[in-house]
This record gives structure tokens, sequence and C-alpha cells, in this order.
């Protein structure tokens, strides 16, 4: 009988050894499993992360677009400007210089007008005492005080 107390110990250390095992897998198993419960997790929020991160990208690139062609519209308005005040200041100067063209040639035709008058009165003058002179000489007396005053005065009368 010896033998059989061997052959029950034996199962004995090989149910407990079986009972220990199972413990000890069931606890590897639970690891594993919450070892995948938390990369699934993990795996989640990285997929939730990287569509957030993509809106965020279209939502910059809709914003860039957005600036550029702000931008552009700027740069069109401003260039329009620029051309429309070169184009004022353009027809602006071209008056100013017909206004002043204008302005010298009215002065310029002033000045004509006066040395002409001037150098009449002057002939008139030069005409006149002349005039006086010959006849001075070839008219004498009241007759030739009365001739020259009237020839002094129609010579007047006509140059002004």
């Amino acid at each position: 009988m010896g033998s059989a107390e061997l052959w029950v110990a034996v199962a004995f250390v090989i149910f407990i050894g079986l009972i220990g095992w199972k413990g000890a897998f069931s606890g590897i198993v639970r690891s594993l499993d919450s070892r995948g419960e938390r990369i699934r997790a993990e795996l989640e929020e990285a997929r939730r992360l990287r569509e957030e991160a993509q809106k965020l990208v279209a939502e910059y690139q809709r914003r860039q677009r957005e600036a550029e062609e702000e931008a552009e519209a700027i740069i069109t308005t401003a260039k329009a400007e620029a051309e429309r005040l070169a184009t004022e200041a353009k027809a602006k100067l071209e008056d100013m210089i017909a206004r002043r063209t204008r302005m010298a040639e009215q002065k310029i035709a002033q000045a004509e007008a006066q040395a002409v008058a001037d150098v009449r009165t002057a002939a008139a003058e030069v005409a006149a005492t002349a005039a006086e002179g010959l006849l001075k000489a070839q008219v004498v007396g009241q007759t030739a005080d009365r001739l020259l005053d009237a020839a002094v005065r129609d010579v007047k009368s006509k140059l002004n």
C-alpha cells in the first residue's frame, strides 16, 4: 500500500500544480486582455486625434486660401487705385501745363500789345514833334498855333 499513497501524493501534487497553473494562466489572460483593451483605447484615441488633426489642417488650409484671396483682392484694389491716381495726376499735370501755357501766351500777347502801343505812342510823338517843327517853320502866327493844336489833338485821339 505504500505505492498507493505515493500515487495519491503524486496526483495531489499534480492537482495542486494544475490549480496553480490555471490561476496563473487566468492572471496572464486577464493581464493580456487588459493590455489589449488599453491598446484598443489608445488606438481609438489616436484615430480620433488624427481625425481632429485632419479637420484642423483642412480649416487652416481654408483660412490660408481665404487669406491669399483677400491679399490678392487688396493687391488688385491697390493697383487699380494707383493707376487711377496716376491717371488723375497726369490729367491734372496736363491741365496745369495747358493753363500755364495759356497764361504765358496771354502775357506775351499783352506784352506785344503794350509794346506796339508804346511804339505807336512814341512814333506819334515823334511825328507830332516833327510836324510841329515843320509847321512852325512854314506857318507862323495864330494860324500855326491853331493848326498845330488841332493836329496834336487829332493824332492823340487816333492813338488812344
